[in-house]
């Protein structure tokens, strides 16, 4: 994960515009909220990125904890919601030994970044941290059957309905020969069959289910909501 850690702590150029960051972090907040119980929840974001509409889901929550492992974006993130009394950002490392029990876990579009190993270890924090009662939604989950060309279609489909389609295919373009197509390439992205995660959940103690819908603009990945397999004490 740590080659990707660096390129998002880069200036990259994964959004084709602004407006495509913006909307992206706005459909991403709208997705979270949905998933939010009660007024008074505490919820966790896993490796947020730059969360620019995180104030949205504070607003529904209790408190809202943002996890980023890019110590850039981190940064950022202290910088940009510092007056927002419900909002607390910490690194990863910092999860392990966080004391505070949370109601609802969001990873969204990192599970692919991960190596299998360091998927797991995060499944062991975050099932650590939730209260019994508590949810885990694993969103954006890249399928072993559907390529590349599917999240093209994806984007191009959300660029033409918000306005930004010629900003889209420009960007597409730039990123064929960006770092990110590189990277992509040599060190690859995680795919997952729809049961090979529920039995990945289940190794970790999660009793997990695929939503009917994913977080975010792409309906060819998949979101999973799992919770504590049984009670615990």
């Amino acid at each position: 994960m740590d080659e990707w850690i660096d390129y998002y702590d880069s200036t990259h150029t994964i959004y084709a515009s602004k407006l495509h960051r913006d909307l992206h972090f706005q459909v991403i907040a709208r997705d979270i909220i949905g998933y939010i119980a009660s007024p008074d929840a505490v919820v966790l974001d896993y490796a947020c990125g730059e969360a620019l509409s995180a104030a949205k889901v504070a607003d529904a929550c209790a408190k809202l904890y943002l996890a980023e492992p890019a110590p850039g974006v981190r940064g950022r993130l202290i910088a940009r919601f510092a007056p927002n009394t419900k909002i607390r950002v910490r690194s990863l490392d910092e999860l392990r030994t966080m004391s505070e029990a949370v109601d609802l876990v969001v990873m969204n579009s990192v599970a692919q970044y991960m190596t299998p190993d360091e998927l797991d270890s995060a499944f062991a924090v975050i099932g650590r941290l939730l209260k019994p009662n508590g949810r885990l939604v694993l969103g954006d989950i890249l399928r072993p059957e559907v390529g590349m060309f599917r999240d093209v279609l994806a984007l191009l489909k959300f660029a033409r309905a918000h306005g930004f389609l010629k900003d889209a295919l420009y960007g597409l373009a730039s990123t064929a020969l960006s770092d990110y197509r590189q990277l992509r390439t040599r060190v690859g992205l995680q795919r997952y069959g729809e049961n090979e995660m529920i039995e990945k959940l289940a190794a970790a103690g999660f009793a997990a289910s695929r939503a009917q819908q994913n977080i975010g603009h792409n309906p060819w990945r998949m979101t999973f909501v799992a919770k504590h397999a049984f009670q615990r004490p």
